[in-house]
């Protein structure tokens, strides 16, 4: 998991370039003391978000990434393990 945290706190320009220019916003990962990894980003078109997949950039991230999980289907990317969720509730800031 260090080696996980260690890869994001120098991930590659081009990557984030890939990640903006596809609409991500707002993008965090938590991950959990057992391994569990929470990933979050807004966007205001999510089909264009998922985009970012097709790049060359992203296909190399992925193999770099990919050791580090654990997968339930074949092809070993965690760029297609993707789950939307619901928004069930919101509090949002109050304005100052």
């Amino acid at each position: 998991m260090e080696e996980y945290r260690a890869r994001h706190r120098e991930v590659w320009p081009e990557m984030l370039a890939a990640l903006r220019d596809a609409g991500w916003e707002n993008y965090s990962l938590f991950l959990r003391p057992d391994g569990l990894l929470v990933g979050y980003f807004e966007t205001r078109d999510f089909e264009r978000a998922m985009r970012v997949n097709a790049t060359e950039v992203n296909d190399r991230w992925q193999r770099e990434m990919a050791p580090f999980f654990e997968f339930d289907e074949d092809d070993g990317r965690p760029d297609r393990s993707f789950h939307r969720l619901q928004q069930v509730f919101y509090l949002g800031r109050e304005k100052e």
